[in-house]
């Protein structure tokens, strides 16, 4: 059975939009040449790929199997177009990254910052999603790697861990709370809690937490940055958890008191996902030697 590389992206293409028409218009072919490649690839496989009406596409259960290897195909592909730029073995690339709101806010920037200064042939998308999703983007292939806090079970992954952080609570100075040399979250329910925005990670875990004690959080408003959590709780507003790195980092410029959580999912190790590393191109190998160095 032959593979065209061709007919693979076009189907990436038609997949993601999801339309033959937008599709095509990516892969820079008419409809008609699409539509072509696509019943010759149906024909080859000996399969319909697509349900197809007036809205659009939409994958077949044979469809999305193909998806699925057909976007680890074309990344590898891509991994060996990277390995012979001119630019040599980690001087470019591009690296696609899905990870937890904890890396995106605290510690990658910096990390990328001085990364991507010495490497200017390399780019990077870095995107925010919830665990399961890092977990599921590195298995089929949509990302190049995954950057997770807590328990990883992931079979088909290398799981690198690469630094250990932990959750506490912050509350204002002069709060009830601070007479307590550590806390359990069952103890904090009875008060407001100021959070992330929905959608992010640590939202959602500490959403989950008190879920098992069979409660809800009294969220009294969710931002989108730790900082923006401290300046809530510094003029009284609510308490928050979040992780005590950036919890040591504000309270050097906020009136911000520090609680630990007596609670074994506070603990929280860092871990990076990967398919498999000596398969990356270069440009990823020395990124992750890079955090790996960073955050030791």
């Amino acid at each position: 059975m032959h593979f065209d590389l061709t007919d693979l992206r076009l189907f990436i293409h038609i997949a993601e939009a999801p339309s033959l028409t937008q599709g095509a218009r990516k892969a820079f072919i008419s409809p008609a040449a699409a539509s072509m490649r696509i019943k010759a690839l149906e024909a080859q496989l000996n399969s319909h790929l697509f349900y197809r009406d007036s809205k659009g596409v939409e994958l077949t259960e044979a469809g999305q199997r193909l998806f699925k290897h057909a976007r680890l195909v074309m990344r590898q592909v891509g991994y060996l177009k990277a390995e012979f730029t001119e630019y040599g073995t980690d001087s470019a690339g591009h690296i696609r990254i899905f990870a937890n709101t904890t890396a995106v806010t605290e510690f990658l920037p910096e990390v990328l910052a001085g990364f991507l200064a010495q490497r200017p042939g390399v780019t990077i998308d870095l995107q925010e999603r919830l665990s399961r999703d890092i977990v599921r983007g590195v298995l089929d292939g949509s990302s190049d790697m995954g950057i997770i806090a807590g328990p990883v079970t992931a079979a088909g992954l290398e799981v690198l861990h690469f630094s250990t952080d932990k959750l506490v609570l912050v509350s204002p100075n002069d709060h009830e709370l601070t007479q307590y040399p550590s806390l359990t979250l069952r103890q904090t329910l009875s008060f407001h809690h100021v959070g992330l925005h929905e959608g992010s990670t640590l939202q959602a875990f500490v959403r989950e937490q008190a879920e098992k004690l069979g409660v809800n959080l009294l969220w009294r408003i969710q931002l989108s940055s730790f900082e923006s959590i401290c300046r809530m709780v510094e003029a009284g507003v609510g308490i928050g958890v979040i992780p005590e790195s950036a919890a040591l980092r504000h309270s050097r410029t906020m009136n911000l008191t520090i609680i630990p959580l007596d609670e074994p999912w506070a603990i929280r190790e860092r871990s990076i996902l990967i398919r498999q590393l000596d398969a990356l191109p270069g440009c990823i190998r020395a990124l992750i030697a890079v955090m790996t160095q960073h955050c030791s």
